[in-house]
């Protein structure tokens, strides 16, 4: 087994310690590909899948409004009341970040195995959600001057 197969098994396995399945399942996929011979997969995987992912998180966000859990009026309302107004202001800093994040993961793929690191230490160590990697390279960014 190669090296690269090796790191994937190591972070399918901080998936499995830190009982994150998204990590868990990613790497074991990943790691299947790359055993299976499939490598003419991974550039499109590399192009597309953020993308998907964006598109399958949206579609996830939106369903309380689709499915009228969320009413349109209920939806106007939180432009009145200041904890909703500062709730608008966090989704458009967070969305921010996540481009900045995007950019910065396109122009510097090698701080993808920290962030991903980070995010599986975070969510074993400290009971954290592992939905932070583009916020986190949004927030490297800044701290690194780059996009």
């Amino acid at each position: 087994m190669d090296m690269t197969s090796l790191l994937l098994l190591a972070l399918a396995a901080l998936g499995i310690v830190s009982s994150n399945s998204a990590i868990t399942i990613s790497m074991l996929v990943l790691l299947l590909v790359r055993v299976a011979g499939l490598h003419q997969a991974f550039p499109w995987l590399e192009k597309y899948g953020l993308t998907a992912g964006i598109i399958i998180l949206t579609i996830g966000v939106m369903t309380p409004l689709a499915s009228g859990r969320i009413t349109p009026g209920t939806a106007l309302q939180s432009f009145l009341h200041w904890k909703s107004l500062l709730a608008v202001g966090v989704g458009m800093l967070v969305a921010w970040l996540g481009g900045r994040g995007a950019s910065l993961l396109g122009s510097q793929p090698t701080v993808v195995a920290g962030l991903l690191i980070g995010t599986v230490l975070g969510v074993a160590l400290f009971k954290g959600v592992p939905v932070g990697p583009l916020i986190a390279a949004g927030i490297l960014s800044l701290l690194i001057g780059r996009m």
